[in-house]
């Protein structure tokens, strides 16, 4: 996997498909016994990868695709100066590198945001998924479909709410997918700093500064060393203007 990751090290199959604790959360819809027999001869091993390691570069031709199994992680862009846009953020269950395997290269990179562990799958077995498993053929077109509508949501963020209520949506988006893919653990916390909340919002670091302050003024939210404690997150979906996540089952691979 040379070139792929700047610290990280593939380890043989340690979480077995049959034992994944995706599995049992209800935000995830569970496989057919010839599904998860299919999942688990695509898998090739996992991926542990540690915190500000770059796992897909942009413009790289990856052999793999991944499933983030635990941590969190980001998709940015860089341009020429090196002014970074953050896209959207990588939790349990999404998938890393489709884009690569169908379009031939990454336009964008992933950095794991924290230490995360990927399972990993090979490029050249994607045909054989599209041509034996309709329905997982079908849930990767899903996938697809809902990161786009996600980028839908993030642009119009971007583009018409106020200062106040885009940090408020990100802060709620962030939170509720944490929450339903387990991220969370229990806690509270985001694990992310004002720069990437102004990379990702398209704003200075001392206007982020300055609008977090006003939500932690209004009691919805407390900055801390090590990320952002939610403290209302009905307050902060109220004020964003966002309906929330829509709590079907979704599939994963």
């Amino acid at each position: 996997m040379a070139g792929e990751t700047t610290r990280g090290h593939q380890t043989k199959w340690q979480t077995p498909c049959q034992q994944c604790p995706l599995r049992s959360l209800p935000t995830f819809r569970d496989f057919s016994a010839k599904e998860l027999d299919f999942v688990a001869q695509f898998k090739r091993g996992e991926l542990s990868v540690e915190r500000g390691a770059t796992v897909l570069v942009e413009g790289m031709h990856s052999a793999h695709l991944f499933t983030l199994l635990s941590g969190w992680a980001f998709r940015y862009k860089l341009l020429t100066d090196g002014r970074r846009q953050i896209m959207n953020y990588v939790l349990p269950g999404d998938l890393v590198g489709l884009q690569g395997s169908l379009m031939g290269e990454m336009d964008h990179s992933v950095e794991a945001l924290t230490p995360v562990t990927l399972c990993v799958f090979e490029r050249a077995q994607l045909g054989r998924l599209f041509e034996r498993h309709a329905s997982l053929a079908y849930d990767l077109t899903w996938i697809a479909a809902q990161e786009e509508s996600i980028l839908d949501e993030h642009l119009l963020s971007i583009g018409r709410r106020t200062a106040l209520e885009r940090t408020a949506y990100l802060l709620s988006f962030i939170h509720q997918r944490a929450r339903a893919t387990g991220a969370a653990g229990g806690r509270r916390v985001i694990p992310i700093t004002q720069q990437h909340i102004a990379d990702t919002l398209g704003l200075s670091l001392v206007h982020t500064n300055k609008t977090l302050r006003k939500l932690a003024d209004r009691k919805l939210m407390r900055w801390q060393d090590r990320g952002c404690e939610i403290l209302d997150a009905d307050g902060l979906l109220a004020l964003s203007g966002w309906e929330g996540l829509k709590r079907e089952p979704r599939p994963f691979i």
